[in-house]
């Protein structure tokens, strides 16, 4: 079981995936995958903020670069929880967004492989950006593009797949909309 939840910034998409991986884990253990690296005082908040809102008997492993050693670093037969997706996207391309064929079928395909071979679910929540307008630096267009192509990728390999906004999720593959 995959579950892909997109959404804006506070649109509620990281409640959401708690809320479905808790559900998931049946009051039990489940992993979060943290991709938020610290430094910047209003980031450390908000990461404090989400380490108080899951379960305390949650393991939580700092990505970093590899987020398929992550992935694999877990139970597999334990739920995970990916928050956020794009965070470690932008930490790969750095200052300088280029082709997204390398990310893609490097570090993007050994994470998903490394999905499909866990026995347990994985709940993946990343920020929808292309809802807006098209960029005029080439650089963001291109980091757009890896993000838009990146959510196709995942969200064609999920069982479900939900939008949020405003807090309300809009079910796009599969669930209940729950």
């Amino acid at each position: 079981m995959k579950i892909l939840v997109l959404g804006g910034t506070r649109s509620g998409k990281s409640r959401f995936g708690l809320a479905a991986t808790e559900r998931l884990a049946g009051g039990g253990r489940a992993w979060f995958l943290a991709t938020a690296r610290p430094g910047d005082p209003e980031l450390d908040d908000r990461i404090a903020r989400h380490r108080r809102a899951r379960p305390a008997t949650w393991p939580t492993v700092e990505v970093g670069d590899d987020l398929a050693a992550a992935i694999a670093s877990t139970d597999s037969a334990e739920p995970l929880l990916i928050d956020g997706l794009m965070l470690w996207l932008s930490a790969l391309v750095g200052d300088a967004p280029g082709d997204p064929d390398p990310i893609l079928d490097g570090p993007l395909a050994a994470a998903l492989e490394a999905l499909d071979r866990r026995a347990g679910p994985a709940v993946i929540v990343s920020d929808e950006l292309g809802l807006g307008m098209v960029p005029m630096d080439a650089g963001a267009r291109a980091f757009r593009d890896l993000v838009g192509l990146t959510h196709q990728r995942i969200a064609a390999k999920a069982d479900e797949a939900y939008l949020m906004a405003a807090g309300l999720p809009l079910r796009l593959k599969g669930g209940t909309g729950a």
